[in-house]
């Protein structure tokens, strides 16, 4: 595909927004994209503390009794992406990709390998290495899992995405086991590297990386979201 002819994806960064409200958010461009209506989008977002379950769980994954993770404050989410549980909190960019897979694109198995390049590209801009897992999908550090997937792709739009950990407070995956996975231990950018890492560098390199792999102009929008 030559640059002239790349699709436009904007770029929304909502800051910190309740799950419920982002996931409406989601399924209204999901529509506008069946419609053929307006361009597609990568979402950012921070989420309160909130564990999300997802189609694939089997119920087993939370560990901890729901009073403790509600005084952890905490909320439980049923959801209608891939996947099992996991947690999103603050100091995590969370990512909701809204796509309309073009013909050439349409394969679930290379739609999530492209998700996975994106983010270890990124974390390679600071130094840290990742690496993709013989079984299981996210991003990894040798045994610990720095980010996590979950996606819905309906009529080839897709939507969900990617979770990376950058200054996370991870003692949350302890209430439960992460993505299904029994001993999963998660990291963070910021664990890494033992400093703090800007947020907004990270989320431009995204972009940027995203662009790249996926052949998409990204526009940043500064109108907000309709």
């Amino acid at each position: 595909m030559g640059s002239s002819e790349r699709i436009i994806c904007r770029t929304i960064d909502l800051g910190v927004v309740d799950y419920d409200r982002a996931f409406a958010l989601q399924k209204g461009h999901v529509e506008r994209l069946y419609r053929e209506k307006g361009d597609e989008v990568l979402i950012f977002v921070e989420h309160p503390h909130v564990i999300t379950v997802g189609r694939n769980a089997t119920g087993s994954a939370i560990v901890a009794d729901k009073r403790l993770i509600e005084a952890r404050g905490a909320k439980i989410v049923t959801t209608d992406r891939g996947g099992d549980v996991t947690y999103h909190g603050p100091g995590q960019i969370v990512g909701y990709p809204i796509l309309r897979l073009e013909s050439g694109r349409r394969d679930i198995r290379q739609y999530v390998h492209d998700l996975e390049q994106v983010l270890i590209d990124t974390i390679a801009d600071f130094g840290v290495i990742g690496e993709r897992h013989p079984v299981h999908r996210g991003v990894w550090i040798g045994d610990r899992k720095i980010a996590s997937l979950g996606i819905r792709i309906s009529r080839w739009v897709t939507s969900h995405g990617f979770a990376l950990n950058v200054a996370t407070d991870l003692t949350y995956f302890s209430l439960m086991n992460p993505c299904g996975i029994e001993g999963c231990t998660m990291t963070s950018l910021q664990r890494e590297l033992g400093q703090d890492v800007d947020p907004g560098d990270v989320r431009e390199g995204i972009t940027e990386n995203f662009g790249r792999i996926f052949e998409r102009v990204m526009i940043e929008e500064t109108t907000g979201v309709h």
